[in-house]
């Protein structure tokens, strides 16, 4: 073990910060470029360009959960996280070579249709994204004690993945969204495959001194396999209403079945959802370390926090819409700078204030309490933007108050979530935590863009944004704040 890790140093803390990193940039560029691309390049509707974005979550699914069950058992090229990051790192660096030469392929394969194509690499770009993001986010639970020394892990995980992705919307705005791409490919291969060689793995995970996560653990393995699909879907009750929505439009949309008319599965999906998710919200959650309580604990932040990524998913998918809508006779290159602006203010925002703001008023306050307030001033910027946002000027201001609780999302969630479930099945909960983000991304990418392409003014975007927003905030406000247990033995939480 190298000495910054062992001291825990805040250069260790940015160092193990570089595969998230990583697969922040590849994700920042998908979102500045592909909807532009295919837009702009290709000449597709919005409609469609949903389609494709739909294809990112659906890898999502498979990735996390699957690598995630996988990797907490494997060890091999000296690691349980490395491999997977090296794997993701190297082919998604190849998919965002794809990326801009969605037509290359095409006539390359002599298909007819790009939508095809588009889906293809959008999914192999995401796939190889979501292969690596479990284990980037794992690997900074297995190398940090519970409590502060975590919560710095994850929020400096925000920090410098958030320059990076402030560096990439600027990049995207001052020269070209193909400077860009091709500048990704080098730092997402670079950040993803050297690093992991100089973090050292603890070789088994967990602290049997730490009743709770081993209590949970053991009973958990009494009642059921923890990996099976049945155990996995009782988990992840709160998100029932949002996993039957997306197999309906999912194939609806792929097979060209006609819809249920009147929207009638989609209200039937929007009140088990919301009775679910309530169902979960209420439940009371104790002190005691066994493994219903943790499922509890665990339901609640999947249910908190899956209507903020609605709402995030739904900006970052269709913002270009909504600019060329409210804006009118920008040129498809002014159009993309708007958009990269906005991304690059609310990064921006992301980069600065968790290690700064974020981290200390957590420590004093709480992180849930936090991290509740943070989405609640997300919504308010969501809201500003539908009431006032008519020109750039005031979008970026709105976009600077939006931030605050994008920082938060990609930051304090994991710590809350990672001090709630066993040590020794950190990928397996990383994984079906990940369906709180693509399963209402799917929904974002299906349903909203329904609603959005069927309506005149594209204001309705960031109406639903705050909405689903707000209800975030208040449902963060039920989940209970994790006790802090204190870790033994190294600094990397485990034997070598």
């Amino acid at each position: 073990m190298l000495k910054f890790q062992e001291k825990l140093t805040n250069s260790f803390y940015a160092f193990l910060s570089l595969p998230a990193t990583a697969m922040g940039f590849a994700l920042s560029i998908q979102i500045a470029a592909l909807s532009w691309i295919l837009s702009t390049q290709y000449g597709l509707d919005i409609h469609d360009v949903g389609l494709v974005w739909a294809a990112g979550p659906l890898a999502g699914i498979i990735g996390q959960v699957v690598i995630g069950v996988i990797s907490d058992k494997v060890w091999f090229w000296n690691g349980r996280r490395r491999p997977f990051i090296i794997i993701g790192g190297v082919l998604a660096s190849l998919m965002l070579l794809a990326l801009p030469n969605i037509g290359v392929i095409k006539e390359t394969m002599g298909v007819d249709g790009i939508l095809g194509i588009a889906i293809v690499v959008a999914l192999t770009l995401d796939l190889a994204i979501n292969v690596s993001f479990n284990p980037t986010r794992s690997i900074i639970a297995d190398v940090t004690p519970e409590g502060k020394p975590r919560t710095k892990g994850y929020t400096w995980m925000q920090t410098v993945s958030g320059t990076f992705g402030v560096m990439a919307y600027f990049l995207g705005a001052v020269a070209n969204n193909y400077i860009l791409i091709y500048t990704g490919v080098v730092v997402v291969f670079l950040f993803s495959v050297i690093p992991p060689f100089f973090i050292k793995e603890p070789r088994e995970l967990g602290h049997p001194e730490n009743s709770s996560a081993s209590e949970i653990d053991n009973s958990l393995k009494e009642k059921t396999n923890e990996g099976s699909l049945l155990n996995m879907l009782r988990i992840i009750e709160p998100l029932w209403g949002f996993l039957l929505y997306a197999v309906y439009a999912m194939t609806i949309r792929l097979s060209g079945i006609p819809p249920i008319p009147n929207h009638i599965f989609e209200i039937i999906a929007l009140i088990i959802t919301v009775l679910l998710i309530g169902k979960a919200l209420v439940k009371k959650e104790i002190s005691t370390s066994n493994e219903e309580n943790g499922v509890i604990g665990f339901q609640k932040v999947l249910a908190a926090h899956s209507f903020t990524w609605i709402g995030a998913q739904t900006m970052f998918i269709y913002m270009y819409a909504y600019v060329k809508d409210k804006i009118p006779g920008l040129d498809n290159d002014a159009l993309g700078n708007v958009v990269n602006w906005s991304f690059f203010t609310i990064n921006l925002i992301a980069a600065i204030i968790p290690v700064f703001i974020l981290l200390p008023l957590a420590a004093r306050y709480g992180r849930v309490k936090v991290h509740a307030t943070s989405i609640a001033f997300m919504a308010a910027g969501y809201l500003g933007i539908f009431l006032l946002g008519h020109s750039p000027a005031m979008i970026y201001s709105m976009m600077a108050i939006v931030g605050i609780g994008w920082a938060a999302t990609i930051s304090l969630p994991f710590a809350i979530m990672s001090q709630k479930v066993p040590q020794t099945r950190m990928g397996l909960y990383m994984g079906l935590f990940n369906l709180s983000v693509v399963l209402p991304q799917l929904v974002a990418s299906l349903g909203v863009g329904e609603l959005i392409s069927n309506s005149a003014d594209k204001s309705i975007t960031f109406l639903v944004c705050a909405v689903t927003v707000a209800f975030s905030a208040i449902a963060w406000y039920l989940v209970k704040e994790p006790a802090d247990k204190m870790a033994t033995g190294n600094a990397s939480g485990g034997s070598h």
